[in-house]
């Protein structure tokens, strides 16, 4: 198959109400077949299945608790949080590719203490539980989190797992790699040393693409959209000094591999 597949973004971000149709048909013109439309929590599980019904075999809805919850006054997620959301993971379990955004966030002013970091604990552990009753795979958060997230979910025994805009070092995405986990590369590349470092160490086999959109974009401050996926193809091209062709290929086989609903969904 040829062509971009997004594995993260937040199509449902209010950022895209205004002109979701146009922001669908620019991401098609631009060569994506297909983009993985994550949650952060229960109240979006509508809007994204909706959206995937909307756009059918292009938008392709992934369910789940993010670990932060309350962005105006931000707070590590919490087992209540979830208990919200799984009447409806249970509702939609055939229609969604994955189960994601979960993970951990131990940035300072989401969580300061053990308490906090126990609950998120918590609420990945149970959707890892969810996963693996499904058959599905984790789309994974690690903010400020690399290794406890990687070591948590080698714990738990994941075995599909893909690690969104990975923050940590090298040396421990590497860990990851080693158990299996793809990582995906958003546009913000383009401005992130870490980033590039990444690219440099992290297999082409282990990699995808993803844009965050509306986040992460190749400007700060700007709205990022799903057609930027060629910005980050095209630098990892650049990295590793492989042809973009390259690029697109090995990220799109990764993504039919680790999401094997999207082959049945995809409208070719």
């Amino acid at each position: 198959m040829q062509g971009y597949i997004d594995c993260h973004c937040h199509i449902s971000a209010e950022e895209f109400d205004s002109d979701i149709d146009d922001v669908i048909q620019e991401s098609k013109k631009a060569g994506l077949v297909a983009l993985l439309a994550v949650a952060e929590h229960a109240g979006e599980f509508e809007k994204i299945i909706q959206l995937s019904q909307r756009f059918p075999g292009f938008v392709m809805p992934c369910l789940g608790v993010h670990p932060v919850q309350d962005p105006a006054q931000p707070r590590g997620a919490l087992p209540e949080d979830l208990d919200a959301a799984l009447p409806l993971i249970e509702k939609y379990k055939e229609h969604i590719v994955a189960i994601g955004e979960v993970g951990l966030d131990f940035t300072p002013r989401v969580v300061n203490n053990d308490a906090g970091k126990v609950g998120q604990r918590q609420v990945l552990i149970r959707q890892a539980e969810i996963a693996k009753q499904l058959n599905l795979p984790l789309n994974v958060h690690s903010r400020s989190a690399g290794r406890p997230t990687i070591h948590l979910l080698k714990e738990l025994g994941v075995e599909n797992a893909l690690l969104h805009a990975f923050d940590g070092k090298p040396s421990v995405a590497m860990e990851g790699v080693k158990a299996g986990y793809f990582f995906s590369i958003p546009p913000s590349i383009v401005r992130s040393d870490q980033k590039q470092k990444l690219v440099k160490q992290v297999p082409l086999e282990s990699m995808c693409l993803e844009t965050d959109a509306p986040a992460l974009g190749p400007e700060k401050q700007v709205r990022n959209v799903p057609r930027n996926i060629s910005i980050s193809a095209e630098y990892i091209a650049k990295i590793k000094g492989v042809p973009l062709e390259k690029v697109i290929e090995f990220t799109t086989q990764n993504a039919l591999h680790l999401f094997p609903k999207l082959k049945t969904f995809i409208k070719a």
